[in-house]
């Protein structure tokens, strides 16, 4: 489902590109979006109270376990990116959320996130009402 497609408003960051986010090139390195889209989502998080050092001090970790992922323009050194996260869908232990990469409101970057709730042991455990209320009612 693109990020256009869903009814909630999207959690947006701006991320300004660096040197070290290049490559040889001058165009940020296919990885660093990784990252990027890792700091929308921990931001969205935030943004709704909710506390990952807290959920790691409960043994609840939020672990991402597939992302379909697609490059479709560079950045480039100074540029000012936003970056979106959009929960879309969950059930008991596993939430999807969108995510855009923009600049100037032209798509750089999407993806489709799987999270997973897990244990320490790295068991899958139900997400905690506070996470699970960020997604649409399934």
């Amino acid at each position: 489902m693109p990020i256009t497609d869903t009814c909630l408003p999207a959690h947006t960051i701006q991320v300004r590109v660096y040197y070290e986010d290049t490559d040889l090139a001058g165009i940020v390195y296919h990885a660093n979006y990784l990252k990027f889209m890792e700091r929308a989502r921990t931001e969205t998080l935030r943004a709704h109270g909710i506390d990952q050092t807290r959920l790691a001090e409960e043994d609840i970790f939020l672990t991402v376990t597939a992302m379909d992922i697609a490059f479709k323009s560079p950045a480039r050194i100074d540029d000012l990116l936003t970056v979106e996260a959009v929960p879309i869908s969950t059930t008991g232990v596993r939430g999807t959320i969108a995510q855009r990469v923009l600049l100037d409101g032209r798509e750089l970057c999407t993806a489709m996130v799987t999270v997973v709730c897990m244990n320490g042991k790295g068991r899958p455990v139900r997400m905690p009402p506070t996470t699970r209320a960020l997604f649409p009612a399934s």
